[in-house]
C-alpha cells in the first residue's frame, strides 16, 4: 500500500514539472534520540512513525544529518561478533539504520550506537530508499 502511495506521489510531482534535481533529499528519516522514535516522510508527507533503539549508555549514535553512503540487504557486523544487521542503510561510516531482532528493546536505548528498527520496518525503509535514490534521501539524528 505505501509503495503505491509512494508511486502516486512521484507521478504528482512529476505532473507538477518536479525535476530529478528539484528532488533533493524528498525522502527524510529524523530520528529523534529524545523520544527513541524514527520518523519517515516523504516531500513533508509522514509516512511512517517507528520506534527505535540507539546509543546505550557508553555508546553514541552522533547527531547531524547525512545522505546514505552504501546498502546491504544483509551486513554482518564485524566489530560486533558478526551480528546479522538485516537492510542496513549507512549513513556515517559503520553507522546504519538496519533491521534487528530484538525488538523487546525497541523504543529505548540499546545499541552500540546504530538505529535500530523492527526488521519489518527497516526492510520498508530499505526500499523507499532504493526507490528515491541515496542522492534524495537524508538522515537526521536529533537530541
Amino acid at each position: 500500500m505505501k509503495r503505491k502511495i509512494l508511486a502516486a506521489l512521484v507521478v504528482a510531482a512529476g505532473l507538477a514539472g518536479a525535476t530529478a534535481e528539484g528532488w533533493a533529499a524528498n525522502l527524510v528519516a529524523r530520528v529523534e534520540l529524545s523520544t527513541q522514535t524514527m520518523t519517515v516522510s516523504y516531500n513533508g508527507q509522514v509516512l511512517h512513525r517507528w520506534p527505535v533503539s540507539t546509543a546505550r549508555r557508553g555508546f553514541v549514535t552522533p547527531r547531524g544529518t547525512w545522505k546514505p553512503t552504501r546498502m546491504h540487504k544483509m551486513w554482518y557486523s564485524r566489530k560486533y561478533d558478526m551480528s546479522p544487521m538485516p537492510y542496513s542503510v549507512f549513513y556515517h561510516g559503520g553507522y546504519a539504520i538496519h533491521g534487528t531482532n530484538y525488538v523487546k528493546n525497541l523504543g529505548k536505548p540499546a545499541s552500540h550506537g546504530c538505529v535500530r528498527l523492527h526488521t519489518a520496518n527497516a526492510a520498508t525503509f530499505y526500499s523507499l530508499v532504493q526507490q528515491v535514490g541515496s542522492a534524495n534521501t537524508r538522515i537526521t539524528v536529533v537530541n
